[in-house]
Parts: C-alpha cells; sequence; structure tokens
C-alpha cells in the first residue's frame, strides 16, 4: 500500500483506471489479476489489463484486433461492443460480449491461452437476444450465460446453458431474476462462494440512478432470493463525488478477501454537473455479512500519474493505448524511423479513422508534434463524431475548429511555423461553471499561441449524450503526414 503523500491518491474517489474504461470485468489467476472493459465503436477493441495489486495496472493488450472478431469502422459513437465478462476456467480465459451491430447477430465467445492474445475468433451464440452476457461453469462442468434479455413484455436477467466451444444453445433461456424493480436490470455476474450461488446485476440505467443489487441460490439456475437491503451499493442522491456507480464484478483475492471492480463518473461544474471522460473503472473492498456481499470504500491507494506517457512512436507497432473509431490503426498508419506516417481511410460510418487515446484526469495537457507535409488534418479532442474540438491544418494555416452537434464553425487562425509543428490541446480550469475550459494552441517555440479557448461543457455525456468519453487524436482528411511524437501529461495540483 502507498502511503499518503507519495504520488498516490485515495481509492475511494479517485479511478484505477482513469478514462473511458466502463463495464469492468475481473478475474484472478493465482497471485495476477485480470480486467477487461467495453471499448464500443473504436478498434482494435476490449482492453486487458494485468495487476498484482488490483491498483496499479498495465495494458497488456486489445482482445478484438482482427475483422473476423469486430469488423472496424461499421459502429457508429456508443454502438459496437457493449459489456465484456472475462473468466479463467481449466487453463483457458475466456471473454464474452455483444457487438450490437453484428449482423452474426447474439453474443459472442473468445478464448485464449494468453491473456495478451491471441483471441480466438468468435463463437456466436446467435440464438439469443440482449445484451451484457456473463459466463459461469457449474459443478459439472456446464457452461452457463446470464444475460440481460428483453421481450416484447419483458426485461430482465435470463440464463441458459450453451457449449461454448461450438455456439450451441443446450436449452430453452428461462428469466431468473427481473430486480428489485428498478429500470434497466443488466450487468449480471453469476459467482459460487461456499454454499450459496451469487447473482450481482445493474439497475436503475446508467446514469445517476445507477445501483448494485443481488440475489442468492443454492443453485446456479435459481431460484434466487434477493437481498433485503437492495440496493447494496448505490452513490445516488449524495454529494460524493464519484456518481452513477455500477455494474460491478466481484473477486476473491488470494488471501481470501474480496473486492469489487465497478464503474464509475466524476461529474463537475454547476448543476446538473457534468462528466467528461466517460465512466471510469473503480474499485470497492467487499466483506460478507451473514452469507450476504457488503460493499466498503476501498482502502488501498492508486498511484498517480498511470495515464502520462510520452511516446515517440518509434518502436515497430503502435502501443496498446492507440484505436481508432474508424478504420483500425493497421489499416492507415506504417511505422517510419522518425515516427509514424498517417494516412486517410474512410470508414463506413464516416467517423474519423485516426490515431486516438482515452483522456483521463480532471485536468491535462496534449501534444502532438507533427509533420504537416501536404496533407489535411485536425488534432483533436473529441466525445463523438459531432462533439469535438481541434486543430485544423491546411493550406499553410492552422485553424481553431469547435462542433457541437450540426454547428461546425472556424474560430482563430495563423499561418503555420516552420515545420515539424507542435499543436497542444489543454484542459484548464472553468470559467463557464462547466468541469473545464479547452485550450487550442500552437507551440511556436517561444510559448503556447491560444486560438481558442472553449467552455468544456459541449464535450460531455450530459450535452452529447451516448457512453462514451474523451479521447484526443489526430486524423486526416486527405495524403499522409508524419507524427513524431505524443505526450500527455495530467496537471495535479
Amino acid at each position: 500500500m502507498l502511503p499518503e503523500g507519495d504520488g498516490s491518491a485515495d481509492a475511494a474517489t479517485t479511478p484505477i483506471l482513469s478514462g473511458m474504461y466502463p463495464d469492468p470485468t475481473v478475474c484472478r489467476v493465482g497471485e495476477d489479476f485480470f480486467l477487461a472493459n467495453s471499448s464500443f465503436e473504436y478498434s482494435p477493441g476490449v482492453p486487458i489489463w494485468h495487476s498484482r495489486d488490483l491498483v496499479s495496472w498495465r495494458q497488456i493488450g486489445n482482445a478484438l484486433t482482427r475483422d473476423d472478431q469486430f469488423p472496424a469502422g461499421r459502429s457508429p459513437s456508443s454502438r459496437g461492443v457493449y459489456a465484456p465478462t472475462l473468466r479463467h476456467h481449466e487453463g483457458r480465459f475466456w471473454l464474452i460480449t455483444t457487438n450490437i451491430d453484428d449482423a452474426r447477430g447474439g453474443h459472442q465467445i473468445y478464448h485464449a491461452t494468453d491473456p495478451t492474445g491471441p483471441w480466438s475468433a468468435p463463437v456466436c451464440l446467435t440464438a439469443l437476444d440482449g445484451i451484457d452476457p456473463d459466463l459461469a461453469w457449474d459443478d459439472e462442468g456446464t457452461c452457463l450465460v446470464t444475460y440481460c434479455s428483453w421481450s416484447e413484455t419483458e426485461i430482465g436477467i435470463r440464463q441458459v446453458a450453451v457449449d461454448p466451444e461450438q455456439g450451441v444453445v443446450l436449452e430453452q433461456p428461462r428469466w431468473i431474476w427481473h430486480g428489485t424493480g428498478l429500470a434497466h436490470s443488466e450487468g449480471p455476474h453469476l459467482y459460487r462462494r461456499g454454499d450459496w450461488w451469487y447473482l450481482v446485476i445493474a439497475e436503475g440505467g446508467t446514469d445517476r440512478g445507477h445501483v448494485v443489487s443481488v440475489a442468492r441460490s443454492r443453485s446456479p439456475r435459481g431460484p434466487f432470493e434477493a437481498a433485503a437491503n437492495n440496493p447494496v451499493f448505490t452513490h445516488r442522491s449524495t454529494a460524493h463525488p464519484v456518481q452513477n456507480v455500477g455494474h460491478a464484478d466481484l473477486v476473491e483475492r488470494p488471501d481470501g478477501t474480496w473486492a469489487a471492480v465497478y464503474l464509475g463518473t466524476r461529474p463537475r461544474g454547476r448543476s446538473p454537473r457534468f462528466h467528461v471522460n466517460g465512466r471510469e473503472t473503480f474499485l470497492a473492498d467487499v466483506s460478507w455479512v451473514e452469507d450476504w456481499p457488503q460493499f466498503e470504500p476501498a482502502s488501498l491507494r492508486v498511484p498517480t500519474g498511470q495515464r502520462d506517457f510520452e511516446d515517440d512512436l518509434s518502436s515497430p507497432g503502435l502501443h496498446l493505448r492507440w484505436v481508432s473509431p474508424g478504420e483500425r490503426p493497421d489499416r492507415f498508419v506504417r511505422s517510419v524511423p522518425e515516427g509514424v506516417v498517417v494516412g486517410h481511410a474512410p470508414s463506413e460510418t464516416g467517423e474519423p479513422s485516426g490515431l486516438f487515446t482515452r483522456v483521463g484526469g480532471d485536468h491535462w495537457e496534449a501534444d502532438f508534434l507533427v509533420d504537416p507535409g501536404v496533407g489535411a488534418f485536425t488534432v483533436a479532442l473529441r466525445l463523438d463524431g459531432a462533439h469535438w474540438y481541434g486543430l485544423r491544418v491546411a493550406d499553410g494555416e492552422v485553424t481553431a475548429v469547435a462542433r457541437i452537434g450540426q454547428i461546425q464553425t472556424a474560430l482563430g487562425s495563423r499561418p503555420l511555423p516552420d515545420s515539424p509543428v507542435t499543436l497542444r490541446i489543454r484542459s484548464t480550469e472553468p470559467t463557464w461553471n462547466g468541469p473545464d475550459d479547452i485550450e487550442l494552441g500552437i507551440d511556436d517555440g517561444t510559448g503556447t499561441d491560444v486560438l481558442a479557448r472553449l467552455d468544456g461543457r459541449y464535450l460531455s455525456t450530459e450535452v452529447a449524450g451516448g457512453f462514451t468519453g474523451r479521447l484526443v487524436g489526430v486524423w486526416t482528411e486527405s495524403r499522409e503526414i508524419l507524427v513524431r511524437r505524443v505526450r500527455f501529461a495530467e496537471q495535479r495540483a
């Protein structure tokens, strides 16, 4: 455990994965913890993480790296790959998720002997509806898929036995719980502890009313008895700095204690308050009282600066942090000794094919050192395709651009200096009662020439809607550009 004041922060209010890392799912193999998140339209999809202590995490892979797993550039904003479940069973890692845009339909199961990959082609459960699937194995070794289902008359949690190797559904799906009466019973996870099977779900929607509820049974198939004190975990209608908490996944530590990872947001500014990084991954401790789970604030501390990086892009392959809302990066990026050459690649949805990385922290600074060449390109902070602020370079000028919904406008501009050029985007203290201000500028060697300062509220989920968060990156409209270096640093008080 890191002592207070030693480059760490309270895990009760600080995410263990800051930025758009929602719907966390965790499993343990010996002393090692592995975690995955949903990724929506971004490719490669489903980041995979490793930790020994649940607070210090290193990305070790992306599970969905090929078209047969996730066809890139075909999912609009906040669609694509929804909440996964990651488990380890009989020497293999298993991952199940839902791509809601896949014509093959249903939930999709992947497996790997090594969590870094490669992961298998999907086994598609085409007969099943819904989202948020879970994997568990009963005492006889039968694989059970528990998922959020909907029909014309019902929404709730269903379960079915499957053959995970062949994608064969072995029985008729059955309803096992409709939750406590709150809306949107979803995100189920099923666990065995002692003589009890526990069903943990999310309810109330992934907004301010989000909660965690639990039921238990002597059989993984039910019937399930709801906890008397449901919801067992929520921050709704409180002043807690972390809101929207839910979608929890439990894990037992090697010493026999338990913890949970869950998603939450950190809204800021004046009412209704605005969250901009998307839904982030947090940690809680879990104790057991009369064989029911009780959520408590995590006692550990989170190392600060885990999101900071400086990437000279000189490695043969891109770092795992880089994703694209359009085509997959390997379609339009090639390595050269000086960095990476980024080209233009149209996508079916019209989303830009560019190099993006998730933004973490309240206030931060991002620099892109670029040789413009003769291409037209944009360095931008993006929530989705209709909500972004950026610096567009074309015809020897750099122009600050704001896109909010159907409105796109050019702000300040100036001639380009001799290349290479450093384009800078900063998140600073707010002046308009929002979460932050966004500065768009160019470093000409004597300091930052700020071309625009904009209200950060318009790049928030409360304004734009959807399930994602901010990413910062670069895309080209024509020709190629050379990106030499990218730096990201969170500004800490």
